[in-house]
């Protein structure tokens, strides 16, 4: 028998000292061998790590970032620090790779080598059917595909799942995110968690998108690969524009109408990943959040049931991936919950956590599913008990 479970624990004091004793009183009768932290970027995240670690038992570990959000059972909120303690049958490696903006490929594979190492197993020995990796990166630095490229390039198997420390500031020009390992509080990196266990375990995600049947190719690119200058042929915003039957100033990313509502989707086997486009610029070319390859097609998706799909999630499919589930690491887009903001659906959408098994998370800048940078979407590792 093997079983991973999790107590979470969140607290609204600002003081790093009262926050830490508060959190850590919540964890009472575990004793945790990794301890996950989201916590508001406006926190002081070196003295809270520093409380925090002082308090837990000795010889846990920690691995924690900013958020936009934080998120358990109980809701989705701002401001507030959440941790999650697992423990059970699980051993894990922790590493941080440094210099993203420079190498990000490098910085991957640093943090790769350095949690198996710190996990005692060769990268080639890594059984993806027994290990999985948790990825957090800094979102801001926008590097997530060529960071995955790093990590995976000696473990193409082994699956993936995460997001990007975040910030609550709107500000491009005010936003940072750090990032926590062990006792170094980091910007400009990323690190990865390697999971090692014999109980149930899946990497999943959900979306609120359901497909349309339409598709479009990206036939125009130009040099950074983020912007798409042609779609069919055509100026990209206004044929995407043309398929929405909206005005090109309707567009953007969080307007009710734009690509929220009918963003694309990479097709890969059943599954589809969420890739929607970001903004339409002045010359009507689309800029991407992910990297685009010429000659790409694209799926086109509509709005589903938004509350509906994800408390499905949570309901259905979860248990059906996992068995007996007793812990949830979530990270959730920033930009789905601006959306349910805009559209009025947050509530509900909070509400669907109550149906999860013990779940900890944040609002995350972007979203890593099985090697894939994906957006709009939850994506989730979860823990059972067999």
């Amino acid at each position: 028998m093997a079983i991973v479970k999790m107590q979470t624990a969140r607290t609204t004091l600002s003081d790093p000292l009262a926050a830490a004793e508060d959190l850590v009183k919540q964890l009472e009768g575990v004793n945790p061998k990794l301890v996950t932290l989201f916590a508001s970027r406006d926190r002081d995240q070196q003295a809270l790590n520093r409380a925090v670690r002082e308090r837990l038992p000795a010889g846990t570990r920690l691995v924690g970032a900013t958020t936009n959000g934080e998120l358990d059972n109980h809701g989705i909120y701002r401001g507030n620090v959440v941790l999650g303690a697992l423990y059970g049958d699980f051993e894990v490696g922790l590493g941080l790779g440094t210099g993203l903006t420079l190498d990000a490929v490098g910085a991957g594979a640093m943090a790769m080598k350095r949690a198996a190492q710190d996990l005692g197993v060769r990268q080639q020995d890594i059984d993806s059917r027994k290990f999985v990796g948790l990825v957090i990166d800094d979102g801001f630095r926008y590097k997530k595909e060529e960071l995955l490229l790093g990590i995976l390039e000696k473990n193409p198997a082994l699956i993936l799942v995460g997001g990007g420390a975040s910030d609550h500031e709107l500000d491009p020009a005010k936003q940072s995110a750090l990032l926590h390992v062990d006792g170094e509080v980091a910007t400009d990196c990323v690190l990865v968690a390697l999971f090692k266990t014999n109980a149930p375990w899946a990497a999943l995600r959900s979306h609120w998108y359901v497909p349309t049947g339409e598709r479009l190719v990206i036939t125009k690119v130009d040099e950074s690969a983020q912007r798409a200058l042609e779609i069919d042929g055509k100026p990209a915003a206004l044929r995407y524009s043309e398929l929405l039957g909206i005005p090109v100033e309707e567009l953007e990313y969080g307007k009710p109408r734009g690509f929220a509502a009918q963003p694309t989707a990479l097709k890969v086997g059943r599954e589809y990943f969420i890739r929607s486009p970001w903004k339409a610029l002045p010359d009507h070319s689309i800029l991407f959040a992910n990297l685009l390859e010429e000659g790409t097609e694209l799926e086109l998706m509509k709005l589903g049931d938004m509350a509906g799909l994800t408390r499905s999630f949570f309901q259905d499919e979860l248990p059906r991936r996992v068995q007996n589930p007793q812990a949830a690491l979530l990270f959730h887009c920033g930009g789905r919950m601006y959306y349910s903001h805009v559209v009025g659906t947050t509530a509900q959408l909070a509400d669907t956590l109550r149906h999860a098994p013990p779940a900890a998370g944040m609002n995350v800048n972007f979203e890593i599913y099985s090697g894939f940078h994906i957006n709009t979407t939850l994506t989730v590792l979860a823990f059972g008990g067999n």
